[in-house]
């Protein structure tokens, strides 16, 4: 049974090189163990070895008998940065991850990230990303310095994924009103996955997702709560005559097609997510190597459901593999 994760991140060394010689607008500083953290509004990323050494990762993987990896970008992101910063960096991130697919492409695989505070150059990014380098899917985030996804400046960048036939997978970014969050972790505790929530349906009820019916959708982190929201938003939509301007069905029409990653091992939550958008559209997901994620739990959550084995095997590794064409 071949297993896929396909939430993790890692952070290439030649973008925190950059990071490090600036200019930026990340906060670097680095801890005892000489980790550097890496802060942003509401939170802070401990760049450890699993996130920096491709090396050190094969060999945490091999052991934890992790077949590949899906390798993303994470927060705060290039978009932080000024424009044309942003498209240096992420040229950068989308070099390294190419070159690190074509040396150990048996191991990992990787999405490409984008320029997001500039649509067009995201445009130009993604054409390069998909044409020169050979990626098939991108990371985006659930908001970009505040700007929803659904905006229409973006819609450019859509038509091309449109054609494309591109995997779009949402990851969550700090949200509007992360002040709010700023104690218990209560950012990427509680922020992150309302974040993927309100980008998700800002899309559906946008036509985002019905205008651009090529591209994949992937939420992280289960979806956020859109799998147990999905049946109000639907009363939203014959309640409000706003809420069916932009779509000819349901919410929950759509939001079935997505991809969910399994980043909740909650076994309970993973059954209703099943239950909602079927074993076919879930993606084992381990969010390693931060500290709140577990290539340990991905697997035994997704074991302990009471599903056919087939089920899980999908789960587990084939229904990535199908998506992204591996």
């Amino acid at each position: 049974m071949k297993i896929v994760d396909f939430h993790n991140h890692f952070f290439p060394p030649q973008y925190l090189e950059k990071i490090l010689s600036g200019p930026s607008q990340i906060k670097v500083l680095f801890d005892s163990d000489h980790n550097p953290l890496l802060y942003y509004p509401g939170d802070y990323n401990i760049i450890v070895r699993g996130h920096r050494d491709i090396d050190y990762r094969a060999e945490v993987l091999a052991k934890a008998g992790i077949d590949k990896q899906i390798l993303t970008f994470t927060t705060p992101g290039t978009h932080i940065e000024s424009p044309e910063r942003s498209v240096e960096l992420a040229r950068i991130v989308n070099d390294s991850f190419a070159k690190i697919v074509d040396e150990r492409g048996d191991r990992f695989a990787a999405l490409a990230t984008l320029p997001l505070n500039d649509p067009l150059a995201s445009v130009a990014e993604l054409d390069r990303a998909f044409g020169e380098l050979g990626f098939k899917g991108v990371m985006l985030f659930s908001n970009i310095n505040g700007l929803a996804l659904s905006d229409e400046r973006f819609w450019p960048l859509y038509e091309k994924a449109d054609d494309l036939k591109a995997v779009f997978y949402i990851h969550p970014s700090f949200p509007v009103g992360v002040e709010a969050m700023t104690d218990y972790w209560l950012m990427p505790l509680i922020g992150f996955p309302f974040d993927t929530t309100l980008a998700a349906g800002k899309l559906v009820f946008s036509g985002v997702v019905e205008k651009f019916p090529g591209i994949r959708w992937v939420l992280g982190h289960l979806g956020g709560a859109i799998p147990y929201l999905a049946e109000r938003l639907d009363r939203g939509y014959f309640a409000f005559k706003e809420c069916r301007e932009n779509i000819s069905a349901p919410p929950s029409e759509y939001l079935k097609k997505f991809y969910y990653d399994t980043v909740n091992f909650n076994v309970k939550a993973l059954e209703f997510a099943v239950g909602f958008a079927g074993a076919d559209h879930l993606l084992a997901g381990s969010d390693y190597p931060h500290q709140i994620g577990s290539l340990e739990k991905m697997v035994s959550s997704i074991e302990g459901l009471g599903l056919s084995s087939r089920e899980k095997a999908g789960m587990l590794g084939e229904n990535a593999v199908k998506l992204l064409g591996l």
